[in-house]
Parts: C-alpha cells; structure tokens; sequence
C-alpha cells in the first residue's frame, strides 16, 4: 500500500517563520492521514533525540531534513545531520550529501523565475522554463518539488514542467508553516518507508510522485 510522506515542513523555534509547534503538525499529520512527516527547518537541525521521542509518542515516521538556503536556491537536503559553515554554496552541500549517501530536492523551483503576466506570452514563458532549467542546482539533485501548497496553482504548473525538462523525479509537499497547510501535498511512496535511510534510497531510485490530499486554491485550467 502507498505511503503518503510530507517531504518539507517547518516549525517553531528551529525555523523562525513558522507558527506551528512541533506537536501541533504531528497531531495534524495523523489526523489528515499522512504515514509520515520530515523536518526540514531553515538551515537549522532537530537532535535525533526529539524525533525519535516525537515519533514514538504520536506514532508516525518523523524523518530530520534541512531546507538549506543557498545561491542557486533552496534545497531539501537528506542525509546529514548538522548544518556548516559554507553550506550557502550549492556545490558544496552537494559535497556534503554525496559524502554521506543522502538527496537532494530543489524546493519551489518557481521562485526568483516565475512572473504570472509574462506567463500569458509563449515567447516569455519560454524564456522563463529555460531559465529556471538553467539552475545549476538541478544536475546536483535527485528530485523536485512540483507541489507546494504555499505556491499559487500557476506556479506549480511552472514547477511541473521545468521538472519535466529537466527529466528528475518529482515531489508534493505541503511547505507547512501554519496548521492549514498540513493535509494538502505530499509525495507518495510505493515501497515501505520506515526510516531515514528507506526514503532516501527511494528517492535515489526515483520510486516517487507528488500526490494531492486537498488543493489549497480553486482549480482553473490556463496556458502559456
């Protein structure tokens, strides 16, 4: 049976933004039916004491991450446990995550790219779809975000086909920061995920797509 695992969320006091306390998205996790939640705090880590303790009191797969701010953009790392001095330079988080055997996804692609007006012209979408391809990050990651429910529906589609152009593996999540934003995206894994470690060896396969629990806007259909 499917796994529905939300791959980037934040809470308080690692990530400064967030108005959600830990407890509060697990509560929320299990009461929307997600299998698992990963924390992936601005450039920050939870001790693996937490997550385990979290984990076993409201019995869901609690996986640590980092969504590490660097030059090219944000970047959900895993596999490492501590965040360094240096880690602003895509290359060398990219260093860190081969030496440890850990992914890398390219969260919300769209940003610093994306302009909704020039999107109404196909000459200018074009050029915005190749800049965004342009990323260096992208030959250094495994995966990207497709979904993210702080994005507007016209950015998530920007973000799926630049994810097609660059041919990787795509993700949903919610980019929780408040209470609503659980139960929206997630990635849905078809094999057994019950650790950090399993879900990082099925994103290296690429054994993941994005899967929508509750769409955070109402749909329209539109094109470039």
């Amino acid at each position: 049976m499917p796994l529905l695992i939300d791959l980037h969320t934040h809470t308080f006091p690692k990530s400064d933004d967030s108005l959600l306390q830990p407890e509060e998205l697990f509560r929320k996790a299990k009461e929307v039916g997600l299998d698992g939640i990963c924390l992936t705090e601005h450039d920050g880590f939870w001790e693996t004491s937490d997550l385990v303790r979290w984990s076993n009191e409201f019995d869901i797969l609690i996986v640590p991450g980092c969504e590490v701010t660097t030059e090219e953009g944000h970047l959900l790392v895993f596999g490492l446990d501590r965040y360094i001095f240096g880690m602003h330079r895509a290359k060398f988080v990219k260093e860190l995550v081969d030496q440890n055997d850990g992914v890398i996804v390219v969260a919300h692609p769209y940003r610093r790219v994306f302009q909704k007006e020039a999107a109404q012209n196909l000459e200018l979408f074009e050029g915005m779809v190749q800049k965004a391809c342009d990323n260096p990050a992208f030959g250094m990651a495994n995966g990207v975000e497709v979904l993210n429910a702080r994005g507007s529906q016209e950015e998530n589609w920007f973000s799926s086909v630049v994810q097609e152009r660059v041919n990787l593996p795509a993700t949903g999540a919610s980019d929780a920061h408040q209470l609503s934003d659980i139960g929206t995206f997630a990635t849905e894994f078809n094999n057994p995920v019950g650790s950090l470690r399993d879900l990082i060896i099925e994103l290296q396969r690429g054994n993941v797509s994005p899967a929508t629990i509750r769409t955070p806007w109402i749909p329209k259909t539109f094109s470039p």
